[in-house]
């Protein structure tokens, strides 16, 4: 169950009227269309960071598992600066 807390948001006349006219045409209230666009501004697309996370989901299924986690990092830290110098 979500709570619902009132607030007052002032608004010019031109965000005024923008607004009643799409909630006119889409059949929503104002107060919803505020709500829509505040979740999506400060809290993101739902739907977008749901895709990003599924297609993480997997993603290293078919890399090789790792013998020596230890060796493996160490190899990530070793500078190969000289390697390519030569």
């Amino acid at each position: 169950m979500h709570i619902m807390h009132r607030t007052q948001p002032y608004l010019d006349d031109q965000l005024w009227d923008a607004l009643r006219a799409h909630a006119r045409s889409t059949g929503t209230s104002i107060s919803e269309l505020v709500r829509v666009a505040v979740r999506a501004h400060y809290l993101g697309n739902l739907e977008k960071r749901r895709n990003a996370m599924l297609a993480l989901v997997g993603l290293r299924k078919d890399r090789p598992k790792f013998q020596n986690v230890d060796e493996y990092v160490r190899d990530l830290g070793r500078d190969t600066r000289i390697d390519r110098i030569s």
